[in-house]
């Protein structure tokens, strides 16, 4: 019977998507003993990475009773069945408070029997190409920017040095705005860390 083998490949792809977000920072502690998440999401997400491994433990027990079927093994394997209808009802109820987006490029990934650290990988290696060419852009503006107030100031000097005197009054006021507001030059609030 290979009914089973989606089953497996599914709930699999689903318990590898969220040890990848569990390890991807958002705080759950695996393990047993006192490790205790403490934010109500992360508990739940917690309970319901542990009904996943339930029922992963039950699919390959199941696994297991078809493989070797046999007339005698016909009540363990309802039960097998009972426990995994109820362990996943028990999972759909836990899953209904967790709010993990977990994009379809890694479920994609782990159906492939590929590693989703490849995808983090892509998306950040795409990104640091996306900055190296938004750097590369400002870094041109700012060239442009000088050349053309080099060029102006040869031919308009008076005009060159009002609009100097106007950008430093103005920079001079922003930073004394921005230091009233308690906000830091480039728009960030400053937040005072607490002790």
């Amino acid at each position: 019977m290979d009914s089973t083998a989606p089953n497996s490949s599914s709930a699999a792809a689903v318990a590898a998507a969220a040890a990848a977000a569990s390890a991807s920072g958002n705080g759950v502690q695996g393990g047993t003993g006192g490790d205790r998440p403490e934010d109500p999401s992360k508990q739940n997400l917690a309970q319901v990475t542990a009904s996943i491994q339930r029922t992963l433990g039950l699919l390959h027990q199941l696994n297991l009773n078809v493989s070797s079927f046999s007339s005698a093994s016909q009540l363990p394997l309802l039960q097998r069945l009972n426990a995994l209808v109820a362990e996943l009802d028990t999972m759909q109820k836990l899953a209904e408070g967790c709010n993990i987006q977990v994009p379809m490029e890694v479920v994609n990934l782990i159906d492939d029997g590929k590693n989703p650290d490849e995808f983090t990988r892509d998306v950040l290696n795409s990104c640091i190409a996306k900055n190296q060419i938004t750097k590369g852009k400002t870094d041109a503006f700012k060239s442009l920017r000088k050349h053309l107030l080099e060029e102006l100031e040869e031919a308009f000097p008076e005009d060159i040095e009002a609009y100097r005197q106007i950008r430093a009054t103005s920079a001079a006021e922003s930073k004394r705005l921005a230091q009233s507001q308690n906000v830091l030059p480039n728009g960030d609030s400053n937040v005072k860390a607490e002790h």
